[in-house]
């Protein structure tokens, strides 16, 4: 079980503080969707809560899938083919960083088109059998370049890597 407490929803917060647009697969969207727009109404929302469902609620959300349809979302945008072009595009037009939160099957496609140039990796004090793997299916080297670490109280370890596109 990975460990969650206010001092890592804080660090976090800071980063998504500075972005105004997230991006999600599928999956982890309609996960985020069917928590985040009444999160902070609820009477027993956390300060983590009422902070992030102001944001989320605010911020322009990309989703990579060929089902949804974005019409049925606020401030949404969807793609689904051809969203490595459609994402370079996005990105040229976007101000500020584009943060994909979670996703581990859009990470793999992302990492595999080279449209990721950070990692923010939370490596946990827990050992586990199994589970999604957070790199797969990548057919080239390619170099991390260490920025900053931070080390939380629980042990829990904050590494922001820089992706190197080697062409």
């Amino acid at each position: 079980m990975i460990h969650v407490d206010q001092e890592i929803f804080d660090f976090v917060g800071e980063r998504v503080a500075q972005t105004n647009t997230a991006l999600y697969g599928r999956v982890t969207f309609e996960l985020m969707e069917g928590y985040w727009p009444t999160a902070g109404d609820k009477p027993d929302a956390s300060k983590h809560d009422k902070e992030h469902a102001t944001r989320y609620k605010s911020a322009r959300k990309i989703v990579l899938s060929d089902t949804l349809d974005e019409a049925n979302f606020k401030n949404t945008t969807v793609i689904g083919k051809d969203y490595a072009d459609k994402l370079r595009k996005i990105k040229e037009e976007t101000t500020g960083d584009i943060l994909l939160f979670g996703s581990p099957t859009a990470a793999h496609s992302l990492l595999a088109e080279n449209l990721i140039d950070e990692c923010w990796l939370f490596v946990n004090p827990v050992l586990l059998g199994g589970g999604a793997p957070v790199f797969k299916d990548i057919k080239e080297k390619q170099s991390l370049t260490l920025l900053k670490s931070h080390t939380f109280s629980s042990g829990v370890i904050c590494l922001q890597h820089e992706l190197k596109h080697e062409h």
